[in-house]
């Protein structure tokens, strides 16, 4: 940075020092060209009325008085009949010439060209004489480009000694910019106050720190969650295998003892799934390809599966809607919707019921899952869908579950650009809804209806 500010303002003189010279030097030379043409016309009228009262022998008296002038004497008719620089009998006709044509015209006439005869740029300058012929004057202007670029050695000084200046004011100049930026607070961006332009750039790491510090903290609540989920099983398969290998358990409860063993083995295994689950979806990872999923089937299968689960709590499960097609990934479309409906029926009260709708609104397919269960407290709401997060955890422990499946129904329907909205009243149920993106959907018609 403070080789590119180095670079920059050096860049920045540099440039300035030419176009400051080119218009110095055209400032001179117009400046110069000026005062040349207000010389040759004073010098003009003065001979001019010299010649008109002592006639062309003061011409011949002026001799080479000024070699810096060329003074020429023209005929009506061009004829060159005086010129101070050369012979007259050798100059050509000058009746072509556009200053001597203005002056036999309007009584005066100028321009400015190269000289044929002495091979120099020249400012000409013609009048006309009383007896009708032209007296002209001329000075060579190479001169006045002499001094402008006379000028440079001068200037080239000078840009030197400014160079010399300005890399040392921009040394200084970027040490007193950039300490501030090498001293910043990175832990706490926004306690630095130093130039506004950088407040974006600070709002910015401020808001990365603290997301850096919320995932940093959701993964020590995560380990710390983990690790009481598997120790708990894992203490309970220990503690009854102990008591088996030392013989203090009668035959007739063994198989009680190896039940519960079992029981806390597969809490164990459905947990380290769920937690294998959440690190791919997490990762997106999951190498399955999507395909197009009757979203009606999918959930009177999964309906199905949970009916032995609702007949022990004697709850009723309907499904109801019309079939919708939804292109993605059939696994994870499935554990979203058996995780919403397992939750219906677990934190449901016995002889309750549990009515699933699924079909194509206006804005895409949907799943909506209503139960008469025990409800959530507005409070909760929001965080239901954090891992290993219960509303009540006593209770939560009671009805079994790993705590995961909110979770997974929440990455999954990330994954599938899907939303979840919940509406529930504590002791007067819930409603979940899964809604899905129109883009995704394929047109399917019909309606039916299911019990189980």
């Amino acid at each position: 940075m403070r080789n590119k500010i180095h670079k920059s303002m050096m860049l920045i003189l540099a440039v300035t020092l030419l176009l400051f010279y080119a218009l110095l030097a055209m400032i001179l030379y117009n400046r110069n060209i000026s005062i040349l043409e207000s010389e040759v016309k004073q010098e003009a009228h003065y001979i001019q009325a010299a010649v008109n009262i002592t006639g062309a022998e003061y011409l011949e008296q002026m001799g080479d008085a000024d070699r810096n002038t060329r003074i020429t004497w023209i005929g009506k008719d061009g004829e060159v009949f005086y010129d101070s620089e050369e012979d007259n009998e050798s100059l050509e006709n000058h009746s072509g010439r556009k200053e001597v044509r203005e002056a036999l015209a309007n009584g005066e006439g100028e321009e400015v060209r190269m000289s044929d005869t002495l091979g120099e740029e020249l400012y000409y300058y013609a009048v006309l004489l009383d007896d009708g012929s032209v007296l002209r004057v001329a000075r060579s202007m190479d001169g006045l480009i002499r001094i402008a670029v006379g000028v440079f050695p001068v200037m080239a000084v000078l840009a030197v000694l400014m160079m010399l200046l300005a890399l040392a004011l921009a040394t200084w100049q970027t040490k007193r910019l950039i300490k501030p930026i090498n001293e910043l607070n990175l832990e706490h961006p926004l306690d630095n106050d130093i130039y506004p332009e950088l407040t974006p750039l600070l709002q910015a790491m401020d808001r990365q720190n603290k997301e850096k510090e919320a995932v940093s903290n959701m993964r020590k609540e995560f380990s710390a969650n983990v690790s009481h989920e598997l120790k708990t099983p894992l203490t309970s398969i220990s503690g009854y295998a102990e008591i088996m290998k030392n013989g203090m358990v009668r035959p007739a409860d063994i198989p009680v003892f190896s039940e519960r063993i079992y029981k806390e083995a597969r809490r164990l295994i459905h947990l380290v799934e769920d937690i294998i689950k959440l690190s791919k979806l997490d990762e997106e990872s999951v190498e399955l390809e999507k395909e197009d999923v009757n979203l009606y089937e999918l959930t009177r299968e999964v309906v199905s599966r949970l009916s032995p689960q609702a007949s022990q709590k004697n709850i009723r499960m309907e499904v109801t809607g019309e079939p919708v097609m939804y292109k993605g990934i059939r696994q994870i479309l499935d554990e979203m919707v058996y995780n919403i409906c397992e939750n219906a029926v677990k934190y449901n009260n016995d002889n309750g019921r549990v009515s699933v709708w699924v079909g194509d609104t206006l804005d895409g397919a949907k799943i909506s899952v209503s139960d008469t269960g025990i409800g959530i407290p507005k409070e909760h709401q929001e965080r239901i869908f954090e891992r290993f997060y219960r509303v009540d955890k006593s209770h939560s422990k009671e009805r079994g579950g790993t705590g995961l499946g909110l979770s997974i129904v929440k990455h999954g329907a990330i994954l599938h650009g899907a939303k979840v909205t919940v509406e529930s009243e504590s002791g007067k149920g819930t409603r979940m809804e899964i809604h899905f993106p129109k883009e995704q959907q394929a047109e399917t018609g019909g309606s039916t209806d299911g019990r189980s």
